[in-house]
C-alpha cells in the first residue's frame, strides 16, 4: 500500500514538473483554440448532411414503385345503342347483344418506372449539395480564422507582461546589491539608514509592481486557458516567436474568406445548372400491371388482369415562363458576391498598408530604445562609481536606476509590439 502511494505521488511529481515545463508556441494556441471552438464539431455535422443529401439524390435513377387501388361509381357509362344492334342483328341474321359496362368499377394497379433521362437534374442537384456544403464549411472557417486575433491579443499580453516582471527582477538584484553597498557605506561611517531606507523602499515598490504584473499576466492565462480548454497554459512557459521575417510583398492572400467567395459563386453556378435542367424533358419507361372490373377490355364482364408497358416522355413548359428571371437573379447574386470580395480585398489591402507602416515605425523606436538604454546604462554606472567615491547621493543612484529600468522597459514593451505587429500582418493574409 505504501509503495503504490509513494509511486502515484512519484508519478503526481513528475507529471507536474512537465506541465510545468511546457513550452507553448502561439501555433500551439492557435491549433488549441480552434480544437475546443464549440463550432468545430459542426464539419462533422455538415459533412453527414452532405453524406445523406447525396445518398437521397443518388436514388433518383433506381427503379420506382407505386400502388394505386380506387373504387368508382359512374352516373353514365359507355353502351352501344340498341339501333345499331338491331341493324346488326338483322344484317348478320343472328341476335347480337353487348352487356353493358357496370357503373360500379373497381381497379388496383401496381406501376413499376425507371427513369432514362431526366434533363441533368440529378447531376446538377449533387452538385448543389456539394456547393451548399463548402459554403458552409468556408463559413464556418471564416468563424474559426477570427480566432487567431483573439489569441494573439492574449498571448502576446502575456508575453509583454513576462519581459517586464523580467526586468523588473533585474531591477530587484541590483537594488539589492546596491543596498548592500549602503550597508557597508554605514558601516564605513559615509552614508546614513536613510540612504539604506530609501533603496528599501524602492525595493518594496518594485516587489508590488511585481505582484500587480503577475496578477494580470494570470488573469490573461486563465481566458486563454479557457479559449484553448487546456489547463497546461496556466503553468506552461510561453515561448516568444523567434521569427521577424515580415510579410512578403510576393505571398498571395490565403484568407479563408476568399474561398468562401470562391464557394458562394460556385454554389450560384450549380443553382443555374439546376434551374435550366429542371426546365427540360425527361424521359423514362415504366410497367403497369393491374387488376380490375373491367379490364382492358370494357365490355368483358368480371375482374379480369391486365398490363401496360411503354415510354413515358414528360415536359413542363410552366419553368420556361420565370427561367429568365431567375437566372438574372442568379446573375445579381454573382456580382454581390463579386463586390464583396473586391471589398474585402481593399479593406484587406489598406490593413496591410497600416500594418507594414506600424512595423517600421516599431522598428526605428528599437534602434533608438538601443540607444538610450546604453546611454542610460552609462549613467547609472558612473552615478554608481560617484556614490562610492562620496560626490553622489543615493536619491541620485535611486533615479538612475529607475530611468535605465524604464528604458529596458521601453525597449521590452516595442520588441513584443513588433512581434505582435508581425503576427497581426501574417494573420491579415494567412502566411
Amino acid at each position: 500500500m505504501k509503495f503504490k502511494t509513494f509511486l502515484a505521488v512519484g508519478c503526481g511529481l513528475i507529471a507536474y514538473s512537465f506541465v510545468n515545463g511546457q513550452s507553448i508556441s502561439i501555433d500551439t494556441c492557435y491549433q488549441m483554440a480552434k480544437d475546443n471552438y464549440p463550432k468545430i464539431k459542426q464539419f462533422g455535422l455538415i459533412e453527414q448532411s452532405e453524406k445523406f443529401s447525396l445518398s437521397n439524390a443518388n436514388k433518383a435513377y433506381l427503379p420506382q414503385f407505386s400502388l394505386n387501388a380506387q373504387a368508382t361509381y359512374q352516373s353514365d357509362v359507355t353502351e352501344i345503342p340498341s339501333d345499331f344492334l338491331d341493324k346488326l342483328s338483322q344484317m348478320t341474321g343472328q341476335n347480337l347483344s353487348i352487356p353493358s359496362v357496370n357503373r360500379d368499377q373497381y381497379k388496383v394497379v401496381a406501376e413499376l418506372s425507371q427513369v432514362v433521362w431526366d434533363g441533368g437534374v440529378t447531376y446538377s442537384q449533387k452538385d448543389n449539395i456539394k456547393a451548399s456544403s463548402e459554403v458552409e464549411k468556408q463559413s464556418l472557417a471564416v468563424d474559426l480564422y477570427a480566432i487567431r486575433d483573439r489569441v494573439n491579443q492574449l498571448f502576446f499580453g502575456i508575453l509583454l507582461l513576462n519581459e517586464q516582471m523580467i526586468q523588473l527582477d533585474i531591477l530587484q538584484d541590483e537594488l539589492q546589491t546596491n543596498y548592500d553597498k549602503v550597508q557597508a557605506f554605514i558601516q564605513n561611517g559615509i552614508a546614513n539608514q536613510t540612504d539604506a531606507d530609501m533603496i528599501k523602499v524602492e525595493q518594496l515598490k518594485t516587489k508590488q509592481r511585481k505582484a500587480e504584473l503577475s496578477a494580470a499576466q494570470m488573469a490573461y492565462k486563465r481566458m486563454l486557458s479557457a479559449m484553448t480548454g487546456n489547463p497546461i497554459v496556466l503553468t506552461g512557459t510561453f515561448q516568444k516567436p523567434d521569427d521577424l521575417v515580415p510579410h512578403n510583398d510576393n505571398s498571395p492572400n490565403n484568407r479563408p474568406e476568399l474561398k468562401l467567395f470562391e464557394a458562394q459563386t460556385h454554389l450560384l453556378g450549380s443553382q443555374e445548372s439546376l434551374l435550366k435542367s429542371s426546365n427540360l424533358p425527361k424521359v423514362g419507361l415504366f410497367a403497369q400491371g393491374g387488376y380490375g372490373n373491367p379490364g382492358l377490355n370494357m365490355f368483358e364482364p368480371g375482374f379480369t388482369p391486365f398490363y401496360i408497358v411503354g415510354a413515358r416522355l414528360s415536359w413542363n413548359f410552366g419553368g420556361l415562363y420565370t427561367q429568365k428571371n431567375n437566372l438574372n437573379k442568379i446573375a445579381v447574386g454573382k456580382q454581390q458576391v463579386e463586390i464583396q470580395k473586391e471589398t474585402f480585398l481593399f479593406n484587406v489591402n489598406l490593413k496591410v498598408l497600416q500594418q507594414k507602416t506600424e512595423i517600421a515605425k516599431i522598428k526605428e523606436q528599437i534602434n533608438s530604445d538601443n540607444e538610450i538604454v546604453t546611454l542610460r546604462t552609462g549613467i547609472k554606472q558612473s552615478v554608481e562609481k560617484r556614490l562610492e567615491n562620496g560626490t553622489s547621493t543615493v536619491t541620485d543612484l535611486v533615479r538612475e536606476m529607475n530611468a535605465e529600468s524604464a528604458a529596458i522597459a521601453e525597449k521590452s514593451l516595442h520588441e513584443i509590439q513588433l512581434l505582435m505587429a508581425i503576427y497581426n500582418l501574417k494573420n491579415s493574409t494567412n502566411n
